[in-house]
């Protein structure tokens, strides 16, 4: 059986109203906090099964270093070799 949006919403919420030890008057508050972070989790890219998948991020250069752009080469190691 799969889970309705509100069902997941009223669920979560319910567990934000625990985790602050039941206050009274703050159920709104719960509820939109809940209704957010479903929200969230609809934007991001996720499966069917709820799980996240991680997307490729682009590469970024390391602060203080310039790029043009352009990919450089990576640097060729030293090749050891055993004397026979």
């Amino acid at each position: 059986m799969t889970e309705t949006r509100e069902e997941w919403i009223k669920k979560r919420a319910y567990a934000l109203w625990e985790e602050e030890g039941h206050p009274t008057g703050r159920d709104s508050m719960h509820w939109e906090q809940a209704k957010k972070e479903r929200e969230k989790l609809e934007s991001s890219a996720a499966s069917k099964d709820g799980k996240e998948v991680k997307t490729r991020g682009k590469r970024t250069a390391p602060p203080g270093t310039k790029s043009n752009g352009a990919a450089k080469p990576a640097p060729k190691r030293a090749v050891s070799r055993k004397s026979a």
